[in-house]
């Protein structure tokens, strides 16, 4: 015998019966343990939708392109209308032999249809097939978001335009530090989501490219037109490179990103509520929808859904380190690490939409208390910047005019009263220390240092004067698209 010979020496053993697309290759079945290790189809069937859109692009292509026939195309749409409307009535009968979202479809079709539904699978694997149903999900879901996103921005600007003179204390270092509007105050969370909306919608075009007939990795030997399934389908460009297609996942990362961001500024903003919601400092009130009490105090009003915005953050956050993780170590191309994308890719689109969707109507309807507001003003000599000012538009030097202010609020705390209740000739005796200062202080001094005259000094844009902040926010519906 030659070298390459060899002789049988074992009994011959059929493959085991299974419903594996694969199994043909394998001499024993999938353990049940590890069915179901590796399944994913109780949480990708919810791309069946997509998933039945790129497989009847395929098919038309295919039919097209005269590799299936008109009749192989006919049985495939009627069989995946079918299965759409038992999807839709919840009758679908999902199978965790079939590990997933296509090999379920297709195994329903082909039940279905018979030899038609075989043949859809020609010239492409379930590595471009999933490639191209999660990256029309999350297209559909970035729309979602944007619109969120939009509207709250519209409520929040509702609240801004009421409250677009209320004064406010604006703080650094969570001390008070100058008078701001609590529009103003607002309009900050406004351009945060601008940005995030502007980094959804850049995303967005980045996962809108077709992976589809990149095959395994290598494309495909058949004459397929990938430029008409992009069509059908609304992609904007092909995924350029076979390997590079079936095995991105920079567009779910970049997703995460995007929304830890979107998250981070929500959870800024719930902090805020819920301090300003402490009796201690009694800015605003949640709406009762909003909020839980407590099994053993009754007089609680606990602020639970900006708390667990805060702490959603984490999770979200926590998923973008997942998928950045899953994807460090892997070599090309694809591999069954990816099928870890999935859940946390998930969880990140339906924690954003619901936090969205709830903080629209929460935001909307906080009951705000102006007169707290303007009382904890004057409680931590938020004008004594503006007293610094007068002083050197007087003439004084930056530096001495810093110098003679601080001097004045220790003598007004000595007398345990804010700087702008001190009377002129208190105000100059304090000055007094510093020489020049005194002298400059005329009649318009106090017109200078109170909390109307702080807020309108600063009219320029993107300043808190009252009339700035309207402009702002004309500006900001503009951009929304919404009547001003």
């Amino acid at each position: 015998m030659g070298p390459c010979s060899f002789t049988m020496t074992t009994k011959h053993t059929p493959p085991p019966e299974s419903t594996k697309t694969w199994s043909g290759r394998f001499s024993e079945p999938v353990s049940e343990l590890v069915k179901r290790y590796t399944a994913s189809v109780f949480f990708d069937r919810r791309m069946a939708t997509q998933d039945i859109r790129g497989s009847l692009a395929h098919a038309r292509m295919l039919a097209r392109q005269g590799i299936l026939s008109g009749e192989d195309l006919a049985d495939i749409e009627r069989g995946m209308a079918q299965i759409a409307d038992e999807i839709a009535r919840g009758e679908f009968q999902w199978n965790l032999d079939d590990e997933d979202v296509h090999l379920n479809i297709e195994k329903r079709l082909t039940a279905l249809v018979g030899d038609a539904g075989k043949r859809l699978h020609t010239g492409r694997s379930r590595n471009d097939q999933v490639a191209t149903d999660i990256r029309l999900w999350l297209r559909e879901t970035i729309d979602r978001i944007l619109e969120l996103i939009m509207a709250f921005q519209r409520r929040l600007l509702e609240v801004a335009e009421a409250h677009a003179a209320t004064p406010m204390p604006g703080f650094t270092h969570l001390q008070v530090a100058q008078p701001v509007t609590f529009g103003h105050h607002l309009l900050a969370y406004y351009e945060m989501t601008r940005r995030d909306f502007d980094r959804f919608a850049d995303c967005r075009r980045r996962v809108n490219c077709l992976p589809l007939g990149a095959a395994a990795l290598a494309g495909t030997s058949y004459p397929i037109a990938r430029e008409s399934v992009a069509a059908e389908l609304g992609f904007d460009e092909l995924c350029r490179n076979s390997l590079d297609a079936v095995s991105d996942r920079d567009f779910a990362i970049e997703f995460c990103a995007a929304s830890a961001l979107l998250m981070t500024h929500l959870s800024r903003l719930s902090e805020e509520i819920i301090l300003w919601m402490n009796p201690r400092v009694g800015f605003i009130d949640l709406a009762d929808r909003f909020c839980t009490g407590s099994s053993i105090m009754p007089q609680k009003k606990n602020p639970d859904v900006p708390e667990l915005v805060r702490g959603k953050t984490g999770r979200i956050n926590g998923h973008l380190v997942a998928l950045l993780t899953l994807m460090k170590g892997q070599p090309l191309a694809y591999n069954k690490d990816n099928q870890e994308d999935k859940e946390p890719l998930f969880d990140t689109a339906d924690t954003v939409t619901d936090t969205l969707r709830i903080y629209a109507d929460m935001i909307g309807g906080i009951q705000v208390k102006p007169d707290n507001m303007r009382t904890a003003l004057a409680q931590g000599h938020a004008t004594a910047t503006d007293l610094a000012d007068y002083l050197v538009k007087k003439g004084l030097p930056f530096r001495d005019a810093h110098e003679a202010v601080a001097l004045a609020v220790r003598a007004a705390e000595g007398r345990g009263l804010d700087i702008s209740r001190l009377s002129p000739d208190e105000l100059r005796a304090a000055l007094a220390c510093v020489p020049g200062a005194a002298e400059r202080l005329d009649e318009d001094a106090l017109s200078a240092i109170s909390i109307e005259g702080s807020l309108c000094a600063r009219a320029h844009p993107g300043g808190t004067a009252p009339d700035t902040v309207r402009a702002a926010i004309t500006r900001a519906r503009e951009e929304l698209g919404a009547p001003t």
